[in-house]
């Protein structure tokens, strides 16, 4: 499991003063991206390769608001990868450890050239934080 902090700042506000909806993908992809880089993927490794991640599809329960100044974690685990495409589970915890939001995605492992899904290789597994540099 990869864990992300950070603090919700104004620009991530709406009218009601709260984490806008809209908001939420671009908090969750941040976390999604760090836990990439932290395995040694970086977005020049994904252009050398010609692979990188597309979202083909997201849930998203919103169960607690977010609001200014407040700390949270966002815990991302990748739950499988099969063939072209791996299920990503995603937690937004406040600073009490409450679940504030969940979010599941699938994810495509997306060529470059071809724009097409490929299968998963020893590379993306690392990535996404399946398997360890170790393990192989």
């Amino acid at each position: 499991m990869h864990q992300y902090q950070m603090t919700i700042l104004e620009r991530h506000l709406d009218i009601l003063g709260h984490v806008n909806n809209a908001i939420y993908l671009s908090l969750l992809e941040e976390a999604r991206w760090d836990m990439i880089k932290e395995h040694n993927f970086t977005l020049d490794t994904m252009r050398a390769v010609g692979i990188g991640p597309v979202v083909l599809e997201i849930q998203i329960k919103f169960i607690k608001e977010l609001v200014l100044g407040q700390k949270i974690m966002i815990e991302t685990v990748t739950l499988n990868a099969r063939s072209r495409i791996a299920t990503i589970e995603q937690k937004i915890l406040n600073e009490k450890n409450e679940v504030c939001t969940e979010a599941c995605l699938k994810i495509g492992i997306f060529d470059l050239k071809t724009r097409k899904l490929v299968p998963s290789n020893h590379s993306w597994e690392i990535a996404l934080g399946i398997k360890k540099k170790e393990d192989l």
